[in-house]
């Protein structure tokens, strides 16, 4: 086996912004085409926004329909860090599955350091159980990023997630995801993450066992940093290893600003292993 070097800066080796070309015209262009898709979905009535799931902010949510009666749901659950950004930055990746005949939810969630990790997993958690009663059908969950881990922790032991809406979960798609939180202990993030080793054992889906009898497609752009190929290719071979029917799939010519293109694209494979489409 080749030798790796230790890990010397935890804080380069998550952040993604600074090894991409260009990474920091990543977030306006973001906005722009989500609020253009917003405007166009809103014009045609298939759109509603700030459904709210609870008490704070940020616990709202928003819902797209498909034309005709949706399939199912599916939920986009944003990155960030925990940290950063709100859901009407991502609007227009609810296309694919929009254009697959599904419905698409988008939650926003309280950030740090307002909210730990483990009580953001339980927003969501919440959030799921609310949406779930909007729309008839399986339940299929994919993240991004801080998100990706967060779809991946709701898939594993202790799960907030209802009885009821555990068993209606088809799929899991974390993109991206940080599954073993205790290396970002050791970057300055963790100034607002607060990350302490408690909760890095209980909320880290790497620690754990899957819980959920579904699919799970862990989905990570092959040009990313090493760190998140790491973090993918362990989720996937630690929940193999559980009797999890997990599969790690390697996105050429993406990296982290980028993977999540190809929700855009219905024809994509990765909005096809999102919706249950077989592969042409």
């Amino acid at each position: 086996m080749t030798g790796r070097s230790p890990i010397l800066d935890f804080d380069a080796a998550y952040a993604n912004g600074a090894s991409i070309a260009g990474g920091e015209a990543y977030p306006a262009r973001w906005r722009e085409k989500a609020a253009a898709f917003r405007e166009a979905m809103a014009a045609r009535g298939r759109l509603e926004r700030d459904i709210p799931y609870g008490a704070g902010e940020r616990q709202r949510y928003d819902l797209f329909q498909p034309e005709g009666a949706p399939q199912g749901l599916v939920v986009f659950v944003h990155g960030g860090y925990w940290k950063a950004f709100d859901k009407s930055d991502w609007s227009h990746l609810a296309r694919g599955a929009l254009e697959r005949g599904h419905a698409f939810a988008i939650p926003g969630y309280t950030l740090a350091p307002q909210a730990r990790i483990g009580a953001i997993v339980r927003e969501i958690g919440a959030f799921l159980d609310h949406a779930g009663a909007r729309v008839d059908g399986p339940i299929r969950l994919t993240g991004h990023s801080a998100g990706g881990h967060i779809v991946a922790r709701l898939a594993s032991g202790a799960s907030p997630l209802s009885s009821a809406t555990q068993r209606r979960i088809a799929a899991v798609v974390p993109i991206s995801g940080v599954h073993d939180l205790r290396p970002l202990m050791r970057t300055a993030m963790n100034d607002v993450l607060r990350i302490d080793a408690a909760e890095a054992l209980a909320e880290s889906p790497a620690l754990l066992a899957p819980a959920l009898d579904c699919a799970v497609t862990v989905a990570v752009g092959a040009g990313e940093l090493a760190e998140f190929r790491r973090q993918s290719a362990l989720l996937a071979n630690v929940w193999h290893g559980l009797g999890g029917r997990v599969e790690l799939i390697e996105l050429e010519g993406r990296h982290h600003f980028d993977v999540i293109d190809d929700l855009e694209d219905a024809t994509s494979r990765l909005s096809r292993v999102l919706t249950g489409t077989p592969p042409r």
